[in-house]
């Protein structure tokens, strides 16, 4: 049974860091592509970062220079270090990962207060 359990996230002013976690357990997590998205209200859930297993890295423009997704396969968890946090990054992110189907963490809230 594939898992994902994210922690992290919280309440942060403009300008600071947040840290997102999302464990990965009934999965080969070192040959498993790591996504994290994001939803805020009234929008559509959108890709914020990705890596595969390779460890390539893709992010959306939004955040390009301030967000690092990283990997640990020896903890089979996927980070998303998000620094320079803006209002607009305030949503629910979830991570989700590819093994033969698609599975998504719990979610948690992302608020930045200006």
């Amino acid at each position: 049974q594939v898992q994902l359990v994210q922690s992290g996230g919280g309440l942060v002013q403009a300008g600071g860091s947040l840290r997102l976690s999302c464990a990965v357990s009934g999965t080969t997590f070192s040959i498993t592509p790591i996504n994290w998205l994001r939803q805020a209200p009234g929008k559509q859930r959108e890709l914020v970062a990705g890596i595969t297993s390779a460890g390539s890295t893709d992010y959306a423009d939004s955040v390009k220079g301030r967000f690092t997704i990283s990997r640990d396969n020896a903890e089979n968890t996927a980070y998303l270090q998000m620094n320079n946090l803006k209002p607009e990054d305030t949503a629910v992110y979830y991570c989700n990962a590819i093994w033969w189907n698609t599975y998504w963490g719990q979610g948690t809230q992302v608020t930045v207060s200006s």
